[in-house]
């Protein structure tokens, strides 16, 4: 249930559009915010909802419409500008330097002076004073660099309080949080509406809307859907309207047909963060890796692709003993990785799609020492038709692609390499629900052709929704095996993953 919010209208954005090389991009979208309201903005990847928030953040200038505050008409030229006016977003990738210290990132380029110096006593009692309006204890003088992301989260909002914003925008800001740590920004931000500050909410979990939000509005295509209480909606009413159609289920059914074992992990060790970690997965199956953030999922995967070298442990491939030295040999062993942090390390983003694409199929691409294009060309286009990646063409860089569509194109250089292994880690983060259930289709194709799939995920929904096994992890060693997936609960998964 979300607190009664004020009538009081902040922000009013009425009749936007803007388009880039033709591409219309938002056509007509009216907005508004209350104060002390939570309003969630979302939409597919690709629905004009990072658009919309730039116009407001004076990333980029509308081509036709107007923007109001507290009634009054403003023109937003430029970041500074929307600063200015009381506007702040903490975008999914921070805005810190992680060299500098908490207290010189929330005043950087507003410094306290006194005689021509910074005034270092009196930034560090401010920021105390902010996380303790935010009800956090952060210590100020510590880098930025060695906080957690919960923390680093927290200290974007004190920025965005240090400059007395009435107007957050949070985009995607539980994507990589622990649950726990979810509830405590739940818990921040009602603090921040009972201060009368209005927050416009971006997410792709649909659980966080109804529990925080206050009004929806749904974009698709770059159009105004529908903007309703959340108090009268559904669910299903949501996924129809983001996706222009119902689906029937947010998960699709699949019949399970073991094959024969394909990977075997015996007792994989890397300090404390890998602790004697035994498992198998087989031809067919999707297993399931959950656990909370830091409990050595990613870290076990990473030691099987050869990112990491292990201390001690054995790695078998269709029941032979394989020495894995680096990602290459990973690769020639068909094993493949769909990272957790797709912009960092699963693509080159001032590169192309296509040469993304191409990077780990250069071998078969390559003859007599020159790269054939004609054939990467190809086969990059029937993937882009098969997956339906949303692309200007093949010579669009990706950096400027939604998060869905790059996430189909990491899929599309893997599925190149025509690999047995498939692991995928958060392969649904930051993706709306459509690309979602693609990407489940996806997944359950793999394992009808005899793939076995590696799944680690912080969505139990998606855990329990997909997966035919579970193996639950804790500070390093697996604590449960679930097989019964049917009838398991999240609580099980939880109970598991805490002790």
């Amino acid at each position: 249930m979300t607190d009664t919010v004020t009538s009081s209208c902040l922000l009013a954005m009425h009749g936007i559009s803007k388009s880039f090389a033709g591409v219309q991009a938002l056509k007509d979208v009216s907005f508004d915010l209350r104060r002390g309201e939570v309003h969630v903005l979302i939409g597919e990847n690709g629905a004009g909802k990072s658009t919309l928030i730039k116009v407001l953040g004076g990333a980029h200038l509308a081509d036709a419409g107007e923007i109001l505050l507290d009634g009054e008409p403003v023109r937003i030229a430029s970041p500074m500008a929307s600063q200015h006016l009381g506007i702040s977003i903490i975008y999914q990738e921070f805005n810190l330097i992680p060299e500098l210290s908490v207290c010189e990132n929330i005043f950087l380029g507003r410094e306290k002076t006194r005689h021509g110096f910074i005034n270092g006593a009196a930034e560090h009692a401010h920021a105390l004073e902010l996380f303790k309006r935010i009800g956090i204890a952060v210590d100020p003088s510590r880098r930025c660099r060695d906080l957690t992301i919960a923390q680093q989260q927290t200290v974007e909002i004190a920025k965005a309080l240090a400059v007395n914003a009435q107007i957050i925008v949070m985009d995607e800001p539980s994507a990589a949080l622990s649950q726990q740590e979810v509830a405590h920004l739940f818990g921040i931000i009602r603090d921040l509406k009972a201060q009368g500050i209005g927050i416009i909410y971006i997410s792709h979990r649909l659980d966080e809307i109804f529990e925080i939000g206050d009004r929806i509005t749904v974009l698709r295509d770059g159009e105004l859907v529908r903007t309703q209480q959340v108090k009268d909606t559904s669910r299903e009413m949501l996924i129809e309207m983001m996706v222009g159609r119902p689906l029937d289920k947010e998960f699709p059914e699949h019949e399970f047909k073991p094959g024969r074992e394909r990977l075997r992990v015996q007792d994989l060790c890397r300090g404390k963060s890998v602790r004697k970690v035994s498992f198998s997965v087989r031809a067919g199956e999707i297993l399931a890796f959950a656990g909370l953030i830091g409990a050595g999922r990613t870290e076990t995967m990473r030691l099987i692709f050869g990112a990491d070298q292990p201390d001690s442990g054995q790695i078998f491939v269709d029941g032979v003993e394989v020495r894995i030295g680096g990602p290459r040999d990973a690769i020639g062993q068909r094993i493949c990785l769909l990272t957790e942090d797709r912009k960092n390390q699963g693509l080159v983003l001032i590169h192309s799609v296509q040469e993304n694409f191409a990077l780990p199929n250069l071998d078969r691409y390559v003859r007599r020492g020159l790269l054939g294009h004609a054939l990467e060309t190809a086969e990059f286009a029937a993937y882009v038709a098969g997956l339906k990646i949303r692309i200007a063409g093949h010579d669009q860089l990706a950096q400027t692609l939604s998060g869905g569509n790059q996430q189909k194109v990491v899929l599309a250089k893997w599925l190149a390499t025509n690999a047995d292994i498939f692991i995928f880690d958060e392969p649904t983060r930051g993706i709306d629900v459509g690309a979602k259930y693609e990407i489940y289709l996806l997944m359950h194709k793999l394992a009808d052709e005899g793939k076995a799939i590696i799944m680690i995920s912080s969505e139990l929904p998606e855990v329990l929704g997909m997966s035919n096994r579970i193996l639950v992890m804790h500070e390093g060693s697996i604590k449960k095996e679930i097989t019964d997936v049917a009838n398991a609960r999240q609580e099980d998964i939880l109970s598991a993953a805490m002790t």
